[in-house]
């Protein structure tokens, strides 16, 4: 049996004769494929066209697999220019063929001003079930596995833009997905966007029918491994227990004598018909933020100002140290020290829900601003996709929940947040979707301010690939535990 089929997008740079010589010349390829929409004609060796408009949509993938007759499969999922690295398919094949891996992604280098940058990935597990998974640019897979996916789970369900996310759930349910961690090809890298713009890729309105396509695709997946949660199995909340007030909002904070008073001052505004305070849990900070939050705590009774004896919290671990103290609400309700509230009648609009609805966790809207409170890209976020039915299912499948956040402190003192700062809230929110009805306001009550100093700006790829690393340890275990959970109901 031949070796390998390659696929590939057309573009001119694609076409070029330095470019597919380095698939054409390699022994182990026996094929190439390339995807056109009618400005194609094959005059290379071992190439041929294959119209069509995406890679993403069954009806191609379906006929695109029919006509594969090798053991593996390579796509190459955009555009952009790609180099081959040194004896690259030669360690792919080898490592197929030694671990009867479905799925091999490798690390990568992308050139971006004319710069040569190291861009490594991360290894593949569970949880990393996000439709946005970043595999870098090279696909490579076996054809035995895919096949054997088809066998046992079905075929590919009749979407336009998830077929190849289907694909790979599939395949991933009885197949290793092998991560290489070494450069194996160079890109031109076409979405030069910084981090910070990308992120929300998932919640933008002009996405929205791929990302339901995506949830159907995902729901099947969590159906088939166990891990789905029937929504008559979640429970309301009564909020039942004595507290000292009605509510309390939460504010970590730790050097930011830019924003701090800002955000106390938002608090202090809300209008509340009941008893409430503001606990600012200041975790050491090195800065005049603490001179500040005195200041005006020994001019706000409401305020509470808390230092926690140790020296080691994240902003999870503030949130724990909140929760703990006897002055704590039935209610907790988030702030970030970067933020603020929309209006003065915020916490009355949370509140109402949390009442009416009787849940253990309600979470809002927010608008993204800039330091001057000026609106910037994308605006609103108000995570229109979840619904009722299913949305603590697809949370396993999204990179965030929303904001603000608000907790029955019951529940969430049970629970505890994980001693971490980016995460914490997102972990917190799988484990009460897994048991509890979580109700969302799509209004936007919170204004999330992006600046120099926020903790969401532009970072690197190593702290990227740790934090996304984390949120699929956080969905694995996510994942783990609502198998046990149906385990223990059947």
């Amino acid at each position: 049996m031949e070796k390998i089929t390659v696929v590939l997008p057309y573009s001119p740079e694609v076409s070029s004769g330095s470019t597919l010589q380095q698939w054409s010349n390699s022994p182990l390829v026996a094929e190439i494929i390339i995807l056109h929409r009618g400005d194609y004609r094959a005059s290379h060796p071992k190439t041929r066209g294959f119209a069509c408009d995406s890679l993403t949509s069954r009806k191609v993938l379906t006929q695109l697999l029919s006509k594969i007759s090798t053991q593996y499969l390579i796509f190459i999922l955009r555009s952009d220019k790609v180099t081959l690295g040194q004896f690259s398919l030669e360690q792919l094949f080898a490592t197929a063929e030694n671990t009867r891996a479905g799925l091999i992604y490798g690390d990568y280098n992308e050139i971006k001003d004319g710069t040569i940058l190291h861009h490594p990935l991360i290894d593949y597990q569970l949880g990393s079930v996000r439709d946005e998974f970043n595999f870098g640019n090279l696909l490579f897979f076996s054809i035995e596995a895919i096949r054997r996916a088809f066998i046992n789970h079905g075929s590919l369900l009749d979407t336009v833009a998830a077929g190849l996310y289907d694909l790979r759930l599939k395949v991933s349910i009885d197949s290793p997905i092998v991560h290489l961690p070494e450069y194996l090809y160079t890109m031109d890298e076409s979405d030069t966007r910084i981090p910070d713009e990308k992120m929300f890729d998932y919640v933008d309105s002009r996405n929205c029918e791929s990302q339901i396509e995506m949830e159907e695709v995902f729901t099947a997946y969590l159906r088939r491994i166990g891990a789905f949660i029937e929504p008559s199995t979640l429970k309301h909340c009564g909020g039942t227990g004595i507290f000292p007030v009605e509510a309390s909002v939460i504010i970590p904070v730790r050097n930011r004598e830019k924003t701090i008073a800002d955000a106390l001052q938002s608090a202090l505004s809300q209008k509340l018909a009941v008893p409430w305070n503001i606990i600012v849990v200041d975790n050491h900070s090195t800065d005049s933020t603490s001179a500040i939050v005195h200041e005006i705590a020994v001019e706000n009774q409401r305020i509470i100002h808390h230092i926690p004896q140790q020296m080691d919290l994240g902003i999870g671990g503030c949130w724990n140290e909140a929760i703990s103290l006897a002055s704590c609400g039935r209610h907790a309700i988030q702030l970030d020290s970067d933020d603020l509230y929309a209006s003065e009648n915020t916490l009355q609009m949370i509140l109402d829900v949390l009442h009416q609805k009787r849940v253990a966790m309600v979470i809002g809207s927010y608008r993204l601003v800039n330091f001057h409170l000026e609106d910037i890209p994308p605006g609103i976020i108000d995570h229109r996709e979840w619904t009722p039915e299913n949305g603590h299912n697809n949370a396993l499948r999204v990179n965030g929940l929303g904001a603000p956040r608000a907790f029955y402190t019951g529940v969430v003192r049970a629970l505890r947040f994980p001693n971490v700062s980016y995460g914490e809230d997102y972990a917190a929110g799988l484990a009460i979707s897994r048991q509890y009805i979580i109700e969302r306001i799509y209004e936007p009550l919170y204004l999330c301010r992006r600046w120099e100093g926020n903790s969401d700006t532009e970072i690197g790829v190593d702290n990227i690939n740790r934090n996304d690393y984390y949120k699929d340890t956080i969905r694995s275990t996510e994942i783990l535990a609502r198998q046990k959970c149906n385990l223990m109901q059947e």
